[in-house]
This record gives C-alpha cells, sequence and structure tokens, in this order.
C-alpha cells in the first residue's frame, strides 16, 4: 500500500509517499481502506521530530480517518465489513490503508460525505473530553484561541449547543468574523490586547479556556481567568516552558491543566468516541453545528497540506482526499 513516509525530521520536503506493508490485524482491530484524512497541528510536529507515536503504535503520520471497513479482526462484533466509518488515530492516518481498535470507529453523522466525514472526529473527541474535563457549564463564559481553526470553529459552536456565553480569538479581520457567524459573542484580535479585551466583555474573566498556544499564553490566560476559573492547555504552539506567578492563581482559586487525547488508553478513548457519536453527531444533524469550511487536498500533494496549514493562513479543517 501506499503512504507517507518522513525522510528525515524537517520541513514539508522531507515527506515522501512510498509503498509499505499493509498493517496486520490484532484482535481487537478493524482494517480500514481509507477514504480520506485530517491534517492536523500535531502532524506537523511528529514532521518534525517532536511528537512520536506512543509505544506499539504506527509511526506513520495521521490522527483521524475516514474509510470503508476492509477487514474485521477477532473479538470484533460492532462492526462489520463493508461499514462507512470514521476512526480516531493514535497514528497511520496517512496511508490507504489502517488498523485500529474498533472501539475507535464510528459511523459518521448523516449527512456528511466521507472525505468531510474524515475531519470532524478529532476535533471533536477532543473538545468534548476537554469540556467535560473542565465542567463547562450553561451559563459560563468560554474563550478559545485561534477560533477560525480546525479545533476553534468546533469549540465556539459545541460551547454554544453547551448553553455557555463564547469569546473567541483570531488573527484577521476575515477570521473575526468566521467566529461571529459560528456564534462567538465576542471575537478578538490576538494582535491586540485581548486579555483586558476578555476582561471588559466578560467582567470577572472567562470561567473556562481552551488553549492551544501553551507557554506563550499561559500567565495572560491565568490573568484572564475568572474567579474560580479553569485553564486547560492542549497545543504548544507557543513554547512548552513558562513561567506563572502561583500567587496569581491562588487568589483565584484557579485551575490549570493539560491533557493530551493521543497517548490515552483504548478504553478512554473508546469512550470519548461513544460521547462523540452520541452528543455531536445529533447536533451536525440537526443543523446546530455546522462543518464551516474545509480544504481537500489529494493524497499526493501532503507536502502542500502540511504548508497551508503552517502559513496560519487556512480556516478551518485541511483533509487530504485519496
Amino acid at each position: 500500500m501506499r503512504a507517507v513516509i518522513v525522510t528525515e525530521p524537517g520541513g514539508p520536503e522531507s515527506l515522501r509517499i512510498a509503498e509499505v506493508e499493509r498493517p496486520v490485524l490484532r484482535p481487537g482491530q478493524v482494517l480500514i481502506r481509507s477514504v480520506a484524512a485530517g491534517v492536523n497541528r500535531a502532524d506537523l510536529l511528529q514532521r518534525r521530530g517532536f511528537y512520536p507515536p506512543p509505544p506499539g503504535e504506527s509511526d506513520t503520520i495521521g490522527l483521524e480517518v475516514s474509510g470503508i471497513i476492509e477487514e474485521a479482526g477477532s473479538e470484533v462484533t460492532a462492526r462489520k465489513v463493508g461499514e462507512p466509518c470514521v476512526a480516531l488515530l493514535a497514528g497511520g492516518g496517512y496511508a490507504e490503508y489502517v488498523a485500529v481498535d474498533a472501539g475507535q470507529v464510528i459511523t459518521p453523522p448523516g449527512g456528511f460525505d466521507l472525505v468531510s466525514a474524515a475531519g470532524i472526529i478529532e476535533v471533536a473527541a477532543t473538545v468534548v473530553s476537554n469540556l467535560d474535563h473542565v465542567h463547562l457549564s450553561a451559563g459560563e463564559t468560554f474563550l478559545v484561541h485561534g477560533g477560525a481553526g480546525g479545533i476553534g470553529t468546533f469549540a465556539i459552536q459545541y460551547a454554544k449547543a453547551l448553553g455557555a456565553r463564547v469569546i473567541a480569538t483570531a488573527g484577521s479581520p476575515e477570521k473575526l468574523q468566521i467566529c461571529r457567524d459560528l456564534g462567538a459573542d465576542v471575537a478578538i484580535d490576538y494582535h491586540d490586547d485581548w486579555v483586558a479585551a476578555v476582561k471588559e466583555a466578560a467582567g470577572p474573566g472567562a470561567d473556562v479556556i481552551l488553549d492551544v498556544m501553551g507557554a506563550k499564553y499561559l500567565e495572560a490566560n491565568v490573568t484572564a481567568l475568572s474567579p474560580d476559573g479553569r485553564l486547560v492547555v492542549i497545543g504548544l504552539q507557543g513554547g512548552r516552558k513558562g513561567t506563572l506567578d502561583l500567587n496569581a492563581l491562588l487568589v483565584k482559586r484557579g485551575t490549570v491543566t493539560a491533557t493530551s487525547l493521543r497517548g490515552r488508553p483504548p478504553v478512554q478513548k473508546a469512550a470519548i468516541c461513544c460521547q462523540v457519536a452520541e452528543r455531536v453527531w445529533p447536533l451536525y444533524e440537526s443543523g446546530a453545528i455546522r462543518h464551516p469550511h474545509e480544504t481537500r487536498i489529494p493524497f499526493e500533494d501532503v507536502a502542500r497540506a502540511h504548508e497551508l496549514l503552517e502559513s496560519g493562513s487556512n480556516i478551518g479543517k485541511i483533509v487530504l482526499e485519496f
């Protein structure tokens, strides 16, 4: 089968398509013939050598895929050969075939073709699991950074569906308008003093902040929290190591937590996938959440997909189409 390989850690030019062995199923797994694969920021980190897969997982890049079940291994009862599906992966998505635990495979929502479906499970699983983790509730104020990206465009809508007031940051007038169109009550240019703007819009601050920046925004995020506020870090685009005045956190009774979806045990990921199917898919099917924008790029042009995501100009999700 064809798969993307990394010739050596580096830029998009290090990505190549090569013939590799088809995955061998383990008990409880299914083999998926890929139709499309989502492209995520974590993929860029892995290409550069900074985000290796968990032990025992495929070293092929790719955290989500859509396709058709080609084969079911022993102990698989809930999935059938020939079914269309989407899957949450720990790796392996940039390939014509991928093996994955059956619990991480679900039927796509109604109204989605399989190419579009490839770009929705990873962001949905990330946002749902993290907002459950920090207990975002109706009536609270929610702040998401990068509101026009894959995570942000979904998080704005999901938080609104939960009954939260939503503030989003973005970096251009076009992206700020997209945030508003998706339901953000307030959209803030992050080139400006966004902390002051959050305070102006939300009084004491944000009850929950979903952050993809990491170290660069750590102190500012804590400043932007309300009393008893919760900051959850899910990305490190702004670096890994930051400093924090613990007294600033203490006086607010604030919480700072960080999570990663990729390294979770399969049983946890299976439970998250069930939550996505039960809670998110009906929101897509009813129109309460819409898939606002995607960019489809042929599998053979994977380097261009990475260049586009790294440029920061993309809106919504990028998917590789087989």
